[in-house]
């Protein structure tokens, strides 16, 4: 009788573990998913306040870029030209993050960066521990405690 029912708890506690660990994995594949959505979100809109920029930027360079040549022409200096190439290479930035190939190149530049260059990725003193949070959490503690 106490076979039967050490067997049946056996079986129960296997049934449970195999349970837990179902369901631990799929409360982490949720929450990859959900950081994934979340990166995404943030990117599309840092896409999308680019290309609103962009058209103000553009609005802005175009009215200067006429002017300003309208004054080089009339004043006969061509100094009045200088401003338009620093903003042009802003407005060329401008335009390739938000419809251009930048932020896939960036991409690549990260992940050569993750498989070649890992040293540099290294945070100071290493990663953070539990034993360590605990101790900055104590020493915390007697701060406030302390006062």
């Amino acid at each position: 009788m106490g076979f039967i029912f050490s067997k049946s708890m056996n079986e129960n506690m296997k049934n449970q573990k195999e349970f837990m660990l179902m369901n631990a994995r799929l409360q982490l594949e949720r929450q990859l998913i959900m950081q994934s959505e979340m990166r995404e979100r943030q990117m599309a809109m840092q896409i999308a306040w680019s290309r609103e920029f962009l058209k103000y930027f553009g609005t802005f360079f175009g009215l200067a870029a006429i002017s300003l040549t309208a004054g080089a022409i009339k004043k006969k200096k061509p100094a009045f030209l200088v401003p338009i190439v620093p903003l042009s290479f802003i407005l060329i930035y401008q335009y390739d993050l938000g419809y251009g190939t930048l932020l896939e190149r960036m991409k690549g530049e990260a992940e050569d960066i993750l498989e070649t260059e890992k040293s540099k990725l290294q945070l100071p003193r290493g990663m953070i521990t539990f034993e360590s949070i605990e101790k900055a959490r104590k020493e915390q503690s007697k701060f406030f405690t302390d006062k």
